[in-house]
């Protein structure tokens, strides 16, 4: 209890007890005068103990429970620090440092270094906690008179603009009644024309991506142009006012039509409530006598709107946007861990594929059935999966190897192979020396599609998938026989296997005269 309540406590109850002093003997000579009556009396002295006691009671209440009541309501009118709900919180934690696992595994130090510094910008947002309120739409619609309207009319500090000019402006503002701060941003235009208005409207879209509450201003009805980002927006969780402004150029029947088109075309992703009408920048009036009246912006709609949506849901929209950032994040490290991967795995499947084919095509196979078994090495499935992250021993390297060699044996591949390639070579080369090359450059291609099928295989968490090792296999021949990619393979083909072997072939004949 704080010192000067105690004092007054004390001195409240001494007068308390003086008074009840002197109204005791006042009484008890009225007692002794009533002393002829002693039930008179007994009842005069029990009143007398009541009326005391009720006294001290009623201020011992006052000072003990009613100010300690008092002040906690005051205590609950009064802002309440903010702070993250503590189970998103931590689930926007954990999913940082899982991010940050990620981000170690990627090579390039620039992309590396980028994330890693995305990471740190989230972790700063969940320790400030600021609110971020994005306003898109085309040009067109009034999004900085919006902007300029609701820093007018806003209650509270506003501050000088944070932003850069190339991606909008940035202002600093409060709302009474909540702790967080609130930064506003007036985006690019979308659908502007030309490079340069592609490139504003992917920074405004990043924008909106990250914003805690997002004002999608239009002008009339939505155009399919503005609802595909607008849906896009809302189905990855982005809580959205969609704002119709400019209702100074309509009469209140056709801005209650538009309204009503508005609220149906985004029901089910933007409740009707959600949808609010302003003029934040009415058109000059000019009166019968010539005056021009300037009418006042009419935003309060939207003002009562954001203010319930952010004291009601401020906190929530921090955390879901956090956490939605940091899941984003995890899925760009994860995509580009998933690119890195397959550039390595293809290096080891292009390196595998030429061996292969040199070995065959010095030593051809008496049977074409076995270029499949020949194709598909066992090695060079250990060091695919290593890639992954999956250790396997040679005997389980073999072991799927040889299931893949089967399964394109029995799908008649080879055959489909040697004819494609045949074809391909006849268009290059002499005939002669296809015949010798087109057991090593089908074995070079038979690589390739199992190497390729290994790497689905692995990527999908060591899974063919709910078509099994047949249709990851099909898949990977009908990618492999388009004609854009035979011609560079046929090409590569000359150079590693076709050429060598012809000087080989040439050697030998030389080496043959001259024993004759």
């Amino acid at each position: 209890m704080p010192l000067s309540r105690l004092v007054t406590l004390i001195i409240g109850l001494i007068v308390i007890l003086g008074l009840s002093l002197w109204l005791i003997d006042s009484l008890s000579r009225l007692y002794w005068q009533l002393s002829y009556s002693p039930l008179l009396g007994n009842l005069l002295v029990f009143l007398l103990v009541i009326l005391i006691a009720a006294l001290i009671a009623a201020f011992v209440y006052y000072f003990l429970v009613f100010k300690e009541g008092d002040k906690r309501r005051r205590q609950g009118s009064r802002v309440i620090p903010a702070k993250v709900p503590v189970v998103k919180s931590e689930a926007a934690s954990t999913t940082l440092q899982a991010v940050r696992q990620q981000v170690s595994q990627i090579q390039d130090e620039v992309t590396r270094q980028a994330l890693l510094g995305k990471s740190r910008e989230i972790e700063a947002n969940l320790t400030r906690g600021e609110i971020q309120v994005v306003v898109f739409g085309t040009g067109s619609a009034g999004k900085t008179s919006l902007v300029n309207a609701v820093m007018g009319r806003m209650v509270g500090r506003v501050d000088a603009p944070m932003g850069t000019t190339t991606v909008g402006e940035t202002y600093c503002l409060r709302l009474k009644g909540l702790e967080r701060k609130i930064l506003i941003t007036d985006t690019p235009g979308i659908l502007e024309a030309g490079v340069a208005g592609t490139e504003r409207e992917q920074l405004a879209r990043e924008l909106a991506t990250e914003a805690n509450l997002l004002l999608f201003v239009v002008d009339n009805d939505l155009r399919r142009s503005e609802y595909e980002p607008l849906q896009s927006l809302a189905q990855i969780g982005k809580r959205s006012l969609l704002v119709l402004n400019k209702t100074d150029l309509y009469t209140e029947e056709d801005k209650e039509v538009i309204l009503a088109r508005l609220r149906e075309r985004v029901r089910g992703f933007i409740p009707t409530n959600d949808v609010v009408s302003i003029a934040a920048n009415p058109q000059v009036v000019e009166l019968e006598g010539g005056e021009i009246v300037h009418p006042e912006a009419e935003i309060l709609p939207l003002l009562r709107r954001m203010a319930a949506i952010l004291r009601a849901e401020g906190e929530d929209l921090v955390a879901d946007n956090i956490l939605l950032q940091s899941l984003r994040l995890g899925e760009e490290a994860r995509k580009l861990i998933d690119a890195q991967r397959r550039r390595q795995g293809e290096k080891i499947v292009d390196r595998y594929q030429w061996i292969g084919a040199g070995v065959v095509s010095v030593t051809p196979l008496p049977m074409v059935d076995l270029l499949a078994t020949a194709a598909v090495n066992a090695q060079m499935v250990v060091e695919i999966g290593r890639v992954y992250g999956c250790e396997l021993n040679m005997e389980r390297g073999r072991e799927l190897a040889l299931s893949l060699a089967k399964t394109i044996a029995g799908l008649g591949i080879v055959k489909g192979a040697i004819e494609l390639l045949s074809t391909a070579l006849q268009l290059n080369i002499g005939t002669f020396i296809i015949g010798r090359a087109i057991q090593g450059v089908t074995a070079a291609y038979l690589t390739r599609i199992a190497g390729k099928s290994f790497i689905e295989y692995f990527r999908n968490d060591q899974d063919w998938g709910d078509g099994g090792m047949t249709e990851v296999v099909q898949r990977q021949f009908q990618l492999n026989r388009r004609d854009e990619f035979v011609k560079a393979f046929i090409q590569e083909a000359i150079a590693k296997v076709v050429k060598p072997l012809a000087e080989k072939i040439d050697t030998l004949d030389d080496k043959g005269n001259q024993d004759k």
